[in-house]
């Protein structure tokens, strides 16, 4: 069996211990409540408050649970909530569309898949739930690049790699890309990522109006793309897709 990491062991007593009782306890509390010398506890507490994880009151000295916690709660629940409201959607754009549907959100430096519907046919196909997408050449990527300021940092920034000859990686080039999807509402993409393979994507809102994820169909560029061009009501059913979720999450009309 794997040995823990004592110095995290104890750190996550300390968030469990001033997540529950008391909403704020001194040092000598903490310490004695976990069993440690109040240097131990001293030094964790101190890391914590550096990271955001725990607070100091100015005036009596106790701590408390920081703000870092609820924004990572906040996230999290907000990518289930995500989920849970896109499912039916999904399953409908999928059965539409005769398509694969993917459902992906910013995650570090690329797009974190967080739901699978695979292609209603019979043909062997792997789950991705879980997989990495890049941001500069998936439709999801650049949709999230588009509208979400972290996201277009993030794809400006960081290494924007030439997976087939048709993506695009310079700068300016880049930034149009951006600017075209913000025009017409959603992305596409046509063997920039893969050979053979085509994607269309659309953001979706929450309350605040904010991007909070995109979604998408991919399939076989002939199929996506025949004759050429993009499936016109492909593109509508994933912008729809796209909004009846937005709804869900209380996005307004846009």
């Amino acid at each position: 069996m794997a040995r823990t990491i004592q110095s995290l062991e104890r750190a996550a007593a300390m968030l469990r211990l001033l997540a529950g009782g008391e909403r704020r306890l001194g040092l000598s509390d903490i310490a004695s409540s976990l069993d440690l010398a109040k240097g131990t506890a001293h030094g964790i507490l101190r890391t914590l408050q550096q990271e955001g994880f725990v607070e100091q009151d100015p005036a009596s000295g106790r701590y408390q649970l920081g703000a870092e916690l609820l924004r990572l709660g906040n996230s999290y629940l907000d990518v289930h909530e995500l989920r849970a409201r896109a499912l039916v959607w999904a399953d409908d754009l999928a059965r539409s569309s005769g398509e694969s549907v993917y459902l992906g959100v910013l995650h570090q430096q690329g797009v974190l898949i967080v739901h699978h519907v695979f292609r209603p046919d019979d043909s062997r196909q792997v789950l991705e739930v879980g997989a990495m997408q890049p941001l500069h050449s998936t439709a999801l990527g650049k949709v999230l690049s588009a509208y979400d300021p972290v996201a277009h940092t993030e794809a400006v920034e960081g290494e924007r790699t030439a997976f087939t000859p048709r993506t695009v990686t310079g700068a300016a080039d880049f930034e149009g890309v951006l600017d075209l999807i913000r025009a017409r509402g959603w992305a596409a993409d046509v063997e920039e990522t893969w050979d053979g393979v085509a994607s269309v994507a659309a953001p979706i809102h929450d309350r605040r109006r904010m991007p909070v994820g995109a979604v998408g169909v991919t399939g076989a560029v002939e199929r996506v793309c025949p004759e050429g061009s993009l499936r016109p009501e492909l593109i509508a059913a994933v912008r729809d897709c796209a909004r009846a979720v937005s709804r869900d999450l209380g996005a307004g009309r846009f």
